[in-house]
């Protein structure tokens, strides 16, 4: 059967707070947005008793078997939702792990949707924020890969055309495990994104927010902070920020002229840290 090829854009939270927690969870709202920067799949149809899942390319090493593609076909397979077909998925890992961008979550996203569109499953809009909550509370955003504003009270709100921005995005030789960083966070913020609004992807405003797991990630690991503060004071960044629970730190920009330079000034203090332009889609 024909192979598709599919992109799987990297999520970034322009601002998070943590507004409770729950039994196992934390209770979050964030600001949005995907970038350009992309993992690539191939996936086919084939005849087989099981499915083919693989990795490939710069950051595919250590890649657990219980991964959120095989996560989701297990759940689909457990819910009959597949009817016995099968597929070859063949993942080109450009965005890093533990990172903060949800590059397995959206991997997740993005073949549930293409499943979805080509009609290998049929399933309600119910089930499937069912399922994706049992890969992962963030996996919902992927499936319609779009700016947006997630509340506390768990309601996604969706936006279009607002405030783009050029990236400069760095990460240093080690990752962040989300469940450490999680588990270290103290301060619990009041609700601020219950009535979400437009203006709230303005560069003036998203500079006077936060990212709340910054504190954590940081005292765990100084270096962050070290990058942050390097950044900031770079030629003309709007605001720069950790995204997610780390370990990338994005500066962020009105032109591609800006972030292109950053990245150079960067690169010269940092030779051996990964970082990455790209663009808000």
């Amino acid at each position: 059967m024909k192979t598709n090829e599919l992109k799987s854009f990297a999520k970034i939270n322009l601002a998070l707070h943590v507004t409770g927690k729950l039994k196992k969870l934390h209770k979050i709202e964030s600001i949005v947005k995907f970038i350009e920067l992309h993992d690539l799949i191939s996936i086919k149809k084939i005849n087989s008793d099981k499915h083919k899942v693989s990795f490939n390319g710069n950051f595919s090493k250590n890649i657990k078997k219980d991964n959120t593609v095989n996560k989701l076909f297990k759940i689909l397979e457990k819910n009959k939702i597949l009817n016995n077909q099968k597929f070859q998925v063949k993942i080109k890992k450009n965005i890093p792990q533990e990172a903060g961008l949800g590059g397995g979550s959206m991997n997740a996203a993005t073949i549930l949707n293409y499943l979805i569109k080509k009609n290998f499953i049929k399933i309600a809009q119910k089930k499937i924020l069912q399922i994706t909550n049992l890969i992962g509370s963030d996996v919902i955003l992927g499936i319609n890969p779009t700016t947006t504003i997630l509340s506390s009270n768990g309601a996604v709100k969706r936006f279009l055309k607002t405030s783009s921005f050029y990236t400069l995005l760095v990460r240093p030789n080690f990752g962040c495990s989300t469940k450490e960083i999680y588990s270290r966070v103290k301060k619990i913020t009041n609700s601020k994104f219950n009535n979400p609004k437009k203006l709230m992807f303005n560069a003036e405003y998203l500079s006077r927010q936060e990212n709340a797991l910054e504190g954590a990630a940081f005292f765990r690991y100084p270096k962050l902070k070290k990058i942050k503060s390097f950044l900031e004071n770079l030629k003309n960044p709007l605001f720069v920020r950790m995204t997610g629970s780390g370990s990338v730190i994005i500066a962020y920009y009105q032109s591609k002229k800006d972030s292109e330079m950053a990245k150079v000034q960067f690169k010269r203090k940092y030779k051996n840290y990964w970082c990455n332009t790209s663009k808000t889609i």
